[in-house]
C-alpha cells in the first residue's frame, strides 16, 4: 500500500495515500469532532463539524472528505478552527427544539456532547424553528423533525445498507426536511420497521414506539398474570446501559431486575429458540424428503419478514411458516402454561424484551393468535427495559445474580442463545438437522463456516451422504443481494438464514445506541456476539432436540413438531405488501 508523510499540528505520521485527514488523524490519536460523519456509510461533509485548517489552503476543510496529500499540513485545534466549529453549533443549535430533559436521547445525544466539549454556553442566534412535526402513526419509529439536524445519517443507513429508501430529504435550503415520499407516515411506506435508522440517529429526531404505559399498568392490574421474555441478544447489551463495557453479558442481573419489578414470571426466550430449532429443522426436513419448495428461508426476524412482503413476494412461500421464537412462546404461555397454572388466558399479559423495534409491529400482526389471543401483547426494546429499571430505582450494577424462572427458563440450550448473532440460527439448526439426517448424536457442535460478519456466507456442509447448501446473510442490502442471486440463477441452496439487521439481533434497532465515533472503532456486531458464543459454549446442552423439556412439551401436548397442533399454534402465513 502506497504510503504519504503527512504533519497534524506538528506531529509527523505517515498513512495510506487514500486515507481522508480524519482517518490520518484518528490513526494517530487526534480527535476532531463529527456529527454527520459515519464510517463507510455517511461520509458527505454536510455539518461541517469536522473543519479543520490545512497550510496553503484559502478555506477551512472538511476532514472527513478531504484526501491527504505528501507533506500535507494540517491544524486541527487553532483559533479560526475553533471558532468556526462553534459558530457551526450555534447556527445548527438556532434551529432546533432544545427540550433535552424530557428527550430520548437525553445525555446520549452527540449533539449535547458537542454543546459541552465546545463550551457552547449561550446561545447568541435564534432562528425560525422547524415545526414539530411528530409521525407516531407507525407501531414501531416516532419520528420528530423538530429534532432533525439534517445530518442524513438515517438516509444513508435506510438507502445503501438495507436499501430500504423508506426516507429521504425532501424540499430545499431552509425548508429541507427528512422524510417519507409525499408526506407520508413510516406506516405508509415499505418501512421495514428494523430500527437501523433510529440507531444511527445522533440526536432525538427518531426513537423507538413507547412501550412503557401498558406494561407498568398491567404490572399495577392485579386481576392480570404479567410474565416476561427476553431474547438471548438483549443480554449482551443491556449493560452498557448501565456503564459496563460493550460485550458484557449480564444475565443473572437482567432476571433479577425483571424480578424485582414485579413480573410475576421471568422466562427465557432462549428455549423458544430451540422450540423454533424443532419446527423450522423439520419443516426443512420435511420439504427436503417431500420435494416442497426450496430453499427454506428463516422467518425469525420480523424486519427482514415485512422487506420481503414488500420486495420478493415471489420468495414468500420459501419462507419457513415457522412464527419468530417469541411469538411461539407467546401462544405456549397462553396455552400449555395457562391450563397447566390453572389460569384464564385472557388474564396472562406476555411481554417480550427485544433488541429489535420491527418487533413490536410483529406483535400486532393479527394472524399472530394461535389462542385466540394475541400471542404477545407488549414489546420492549433492551433501550425500554434500561428505562424501567432506572425508573424503578434499581441499582443494576449491584443486583445480585438470579435464573429465568422454570418450567420455561432456564431449561434452555446453547444453540437458543446463539439466535441472537448472524449465523446463529443456521448453526442452531444444523446440529439438530445433522443428529436426525445421521440418526447419530454428533460430536460436530461449532459449525464455523457460518460464524463471522461477514454481509453473506455461503458452505456446503456434508452431513451422512448429502451436501447440505446453506447461505446466511445479514442486513436487508445483503439480503437483496443474494434472493437476486437465486432469482437470476447464479445461486442454490437448501436452507437460508437471512437477519434483517447488519450483525443479526445483537446489533438490532432496539439496542443500546452507541455514538458513532465508539461504533467506528468497535465492532459492536462482533463484540456483543463473543457474549453468545461463551454462553453457548458453557451450557450444559448445546443441541436444541436435547432440551429434556423440549421433549416434554411434545410428549405432553403438542404431539410431533409440525404436527396439527404445533401448526395451528407455532406457525402462521405471510402476505404480500405494496411497494412504494
Amino acid at each position: 500500500m502506497e504510503m504519504v508523510t503527512i504533519s497534524i499540528n506538528g506531529k509527523s505520521i505517515s498513512v495510506p495515500k487514500d486515507y481522508t485527514i480524519l482517518q490520518a488523524a484518528r490513526s494517530a490519536g487526534i480527535d476532531i469532532p463529527t456529527l454527520c460523519y459515519l464510517k463507510d456509510i455517511n461520509e458527505i461533509g454536510a455539518c461541517r463539524m469536522c473543519l479543520v485548517e490545512v497550510k496553503g489552503a484559502r478555506t477551512l476543510v472538511t476532514a472527513c472528505v478531504y484526501p491527504v496529500n505528501e507533506g500535507m499540513e494540517v491544524f486541527t485545534q487553532t483559533e479560526r478552527v475553533r471558532k468556526a466549529r462553534k459558530a457551526v453549533l450555534e447556527l445548527m443549535l438556532s434551529n432546533h427544539n432544545k427540550k433535552c430533559l424530557t428527550c430520548a436521547r437525553n445525555r446520549n445525544c452527540e449533539l449535547q456532547t458537542l454543546a459541552e466539549e465546545l463550551n457552547v454556553t449561550e446561545l447568541p442566534y435564534e432562528g425560525a424553528q422547524t415545526p414539530s412535526t411528530i409521525d407516531d402513526v407507525s407501531p414501531s419509529i416516532v419520528r420528530d423533525n423538530s429534532k432533525c439536524i439534517l445530518c442524513r445519517r438515517c438516509v444513508a443507513v435506510c438507502k445503501k445498507i438495507q436499501t430500504v429508501g423508506a426516507i429521504d430529504a425532501t424540499q430545499r435550503g431552509f425548508n429541507t426536511t427528512i422524510g417519507s415520499s409525499f408526506e407520508k407516515s413510516l406506516n405508509e411506506t415499505d418501512c421495514a420497521m428494523c430500527g437501523q435508522c433510529v440507531s444511527v440517529c445522533p440526536v432525538g429526531a427518531l426513537y423507538e414506539k413507547d412501550g412503557l404505559a401498558p406494561v407498568w399498568k398491567a404490572l399495577a392490574d392485579e386481576t392480570k398474570h404479567v410474565v416476561v421474555q427476553t431474547a438471548p441478544a438483549v443480554r449482551a447489551a443491556l449493560g452498557e446501559e448501565f456503564g459496563l463495557p460493550i460485550g458484557t453479558p449480564v444475565t443473572g442481573k437482567m432476571a433479577a431486575a425483571l424480578k424485582a419489578l414485579g413480573f410475576d414470571k421471568v422466562f427465557d426466550t432462549d428455549f423458544a429458540a430451540d422450540l423454533t430449532i424443532m419446527e423450522e429443522g423439520t419443516e426443512l426436513l420435511n420439504r427436503i424428503k417431500e420435494g416442497g419448495k426450496l430453499p427454506l428461508i428463516t422467518s425469525c426476524s420480523p424486519g427482514w419478514v415485512k422487506f420481503c412482503e414488500h420486495n420478493f413476494p415471489d420468495f414468500l412461500d420459501n419462507l419457513s411458516s415457522a412464527k419468530s421464537p417469541h411469538e411461539m412462546y407467546g401462544a405456549i404461555l397462553k396455552s400449555y402454561y395457562a391450563e397447566k397454572a390453572g389460569i384464564d388466558p385472557k388474564d396472562i399479559f406476555v411481554v417480550s424484551v427485544m433488541p429489535c423495534t420491527a418487533k413490536k409491529f410483529e406483535a400486532q400482526r393479527p394472524e399472530l393468535s394461535g389462542t385466540g389471543y394475541p400471542d404477545v401483547d407488549a414489546v420492549l426494546t433492551t433501550r425500554e427495559l434500561a428505562k424501567m429499571i432506572k425508573e424503578a430505582g434499581l441499582k443494576f450494577n449491584e443486583l445480585e445474580d438470579a435464573v429465568f424462572d422454570s418450567p420455561f427458563g432456564d431449561e434452555a440450550t446453547g444453540a437458543g442463545v446463539i439466535f441472537g448473532a448472524t449465523g446463529g440460527v443456521m448453526e442452531a439448526a444444523l446440529r439438530t438437522v445433522a443428529d436426525v439426517l445421521t440418526g447419530k448424536s454428533l460430536d460436530k457442535l461449532d459449525y464455523t463456516e457460518v460464524r463471522g460478519t461477514e454481509g453473506i456466507k455461503e458452505a456446503a456442509v456434508k452431513i451422512a451422504d448429502m451436501d447440505v447448501k446453506v447461505a446466511v446473510a445479514h442486513g436487508l442490502g445483503n439480503a437483496r443481494k443474494l434472493l437476486n442471486n437465486i432469482r437470476e440463477g447464479k445461486a442454490d441452496y437448501h436452507f437460508i438464514e437471512i437477519m434483517g439487521c447488519p450483525g443479526g439481533c445483537v446489533t438490532g434497532g432496539g439496542q443500546p445506541i452507541q455514538p458513532a465515533k465508539v461504533a467506528a472503532e468497535i465492532d459492536l456486531k462482533a463484540e456483543r456476539a463473543k457474549a453468545l458464543y461463551a454462553e453457548d459454549k458453557a451450557a450444559g446442552l448445546r443441541k436444541s432436540h436435547e432440551n429434556p423439556y423440549i421433549k416434554k412439551l411434545y410428549e405432553e401436548y403438542l404431539g410431533e413438531p409440525c404436527g396439527h397442533k404445533s401448526h395451528k399454534l407455532l406457525h402462521t402465513h405471510y402476505q404480500e405488501r405494496p411497494k412504494y
